[in-house]
């Protein structure tokens, strides 16, 4: 089964205020098991606009990743980072078919 992932730009326009996101997401994160494979490292926008900081997270599968982002948890972080920030947030299901040769 693929595994889900979230994908993450965002544009923090309050980094105090941020920081009671971040905060608050951890308890999300920690019970749906997520694991942070970016987490805004250096990058270079090749095409298309860039946001300031990027995030890539995984999950087991995609319903696990949809259920994080819909959870009571997760929701009470949202509230927490509203007016900090401008984001965009895709969950999107990954690929286990075969690679090009």
């Amino acid at each position: 089964m693929p595994k889900g992932y979230w994908i993450v730009r965002v544009d923090v326009t309050d980094p105090e205020q941020y920081q009671h996101y971040v905060a608050a997401n951890a308890a999300a994160f920690s019970k749906y098991g997520a694991r942070f494979l970016v987490r805004a490292g250096r990058s270079e926008t090749m095409e298309g606009e860039a946001r300031g900081r990027n995030v890539v997270l995984e999950f087991a599968d995609y319903d696990t990743a949809l259920a994080c982002w819909k959870s009571p948890e997760y929701q009470h972080a949202i509230a927490q980072r509203v007016g900090a920030c401008v984001i965009d947030l895709l969950v999107i299901e990954g690929y286990d078919g075969a690679q090009p040769a």
